[in-house]
């Protein structure tokens, strides 16, 4: 397991890097400050396509077995919408009623989703 989570880890820096890479531009500049969080799906879509291949290729490779019929995508795709709605109220919590910039959510975003992702990926979707 502590190699599952070393490489769940290193694709963890790799999909936050991505999620921030377009967070930050667009609750900086499309959206106003107030309404960052409507940057948060859009972040998170295309840090969830680069997940889904980092994860299922190599943080859980080996681990579990692998389901053709759509069913491990379904699961996959229910936990990272938790991980979304993790993210949406860290970001909505403390851009809005905090009137935080729209870096702070980036710390939970980086210190929370990964572990509840993590656990509900391994036990349920990879398991």
């Amino acid at each position: 397991m502590l190699g599952q989570l070393i490489r769940f880890a290193i694709a963890g820096v790799i999909s936050t890097a991505i999620y921030t890479a377009v967070y930050l531009p667009l609750s900086a500049h499309v959206f106003a400050p107030k309404h960052a969080v409507f940057a948060v799906p859009f972040a998170f879509a295309v840090a969830v396509v680069a997940g889904f291949f980092l994860h299922s290729a190599w943080s859980f490779k080996g681990h579990g077995t692998r389901d053709t019929s759509g069913r491990q995508h379904a699961k996959f795709i229910a936990v990272q919408g938790f991980g979304l709605v993790l993210n949406a109220l860290f970001t909505w919590i403390l851009t809005g009623p905090f009137h935080q910039p729209n870096w702070v959510p980036l710390i939970p975003v980086l210190l929370v989703t990964p572990i509840a992702t993590f656990a509900l990926n391994r036990q349920w979707v990879f398991g």
